[in-house]
């Protein structure tokens, strides 16, 4: 018969209560005590009942974890990173995804806000009102987003960005494309002014392409446009959109990186397994993952309870926000340019019947010359 609480009682010469207050408010407990009480727990196995414990703390020690996209490979670190961090606090994780659904990412918070002490919520597609007045609802933080008055965790991918550009000036590229995110992602915004502020500054033309769907075959069926636009260069949302690009390019006989270099922004695993190996711009993602889990957690009173927000109104924990920074990875998908900046390919005006068709989204269409 598994080990009750009154076993626990009895063997640590304590009243229940005060081993029930040693799980669930140990702070509560003489140090002294709360050894004895859990060395004693521990020898007769006994765990203490998680229902049982929410009705009395009002806490459920459960985090709910809402994911953009389960199936890009940028996001399995961070959850792994944020459940062995929510695991150490003693606190399970719910994930759920949203295939880059704003309406999806409403309803999963409405739904787990009375089974979580907190959520968190990465690369949301919602607005940022929407976002603050589900912060009403149950506690969140935002990863990979900037909200005015929320506590966030960002990774620095404008200075990323930034990095890239600089770096393809450097190596003599004077015409440029950025195939940009999806609509309404924050880290496409901020991708994008870095990489125009960057051109500009440099004396480079930037072409954007976009907004376009964050994925492998959203960055292949850009390559007949890349092509003909003539540029030398490109910076990629993200990784997958670059290899995706990478192989479109070659589909279409453009080499890469002979003819065009290719830099892509995450860092994923599969960047260092492409022929060529991806230059990218690395992306905190495991760091995100348990810097957010501290937030969320940082005082035993800092998740609100059952529907009542704790602490007060000006709590910091309210409006902490960090900054997380990344770091450009040189491989060998960029080289030096042409003496006269341009792509080895060059601008063609028909398509080429062998370059893979559009990703089928009329927003990837999207183009214009932003800067020069």
């Amino acid at each position: 018969m598994p080990a009750t609480i009154r076993d626990v009682a009895r063997a640590s010469g304590v009243h229940i209560s005060t081993v029930s207050r040693t799980f669930s408010a140990p702070h509560l407990v003489n140090p002294e005590t709360r050894v004895r009480v859990l060395a004693c727990a521990e020898e007769l196995g006994y765990r203490p009942n998680r229902a049982a414990r929410a009705l009395i703390t009002g806490r459920t020690h459960n985090i709910g974890l809402i994911i953009a996209d389960i199936a890009n490979p940028f996001f399995p670190p961070l959850i792994k990173a944020a459940e062995s961090q929510a695991r150490h606090r003693d606190y399970h994780v719910f994930v759920a995804d949203t295939n880059e659904d704003p309406v999806a990412e409403e309803e999963l918070v409405h739904a787990l806000a009375k089974q979580v002490d907190g959520v968190l919520l990465c690369s949301p597609r919602m607005s940022n009102s929407l976002i603050e007045q589900l912060s009403r609802e149950v506690p969140l933080v935002v990863i990979n987003r900037q909200v005015a008055g929320l506590p966030c965790v960002m990774m620095d991918v404008g200075q990323g960005a930034r990095a890239a550009i600089e770096h393809l000036l450097d190596l003599g590229h004077r015409k440029l494309a950025l195939l940009s995110g999806p609509r309404g992602s924050w880290t496409s915004r901020e991708i994008r002014r870095s990489a125009v502020a960057a051109a500009r500054t440099g004396g480079a033309e930037l072409t954007v392409l976009g907004p376009n769907p964050p994925t492998e075959t959203g960055g292949a069926g850009l390559a007949d446009q890349v092509r003909r636009s003539g540029v030398s260069a490109v910076l990629a949302y993200n990784d997958l959109m670059a290899i995706g690009l990478i192989e479109g390019l070659d589909a279409c006989g453009i080499r890469v990186p002979q003819d065009v270099s290719v830099v892509g922004i995450d860092d994923i695993a599969l960047s260092r397994l492409t022929r060529p190996k991806l230059t990218t711009v690395a992306t905190p993602t495991s760091a995100a993952g348990r810097t957010a889990v501290d937030m969320l957690l940082q005082h035993d009173t800092g998740v609100r309870a059952r529907g009542v927000r704790s602490g007060t109104s000006d709590d910091r924990r309210t409006t902490a926000q960090v900054l997380l920074q990344t770091e450009l990875v040189i491989r060998d998908s960029t080289a030096p340019a042409t003496p006269d900046g341009r792509s080895r390919s060059g601008a063609v005006a028909d398509p080429d019947p062998h370059c893979p068709a559009g990703p089928g989204h009329p927003v990837a269409a999207a183009g214009g010359v932003v800067a020069s």
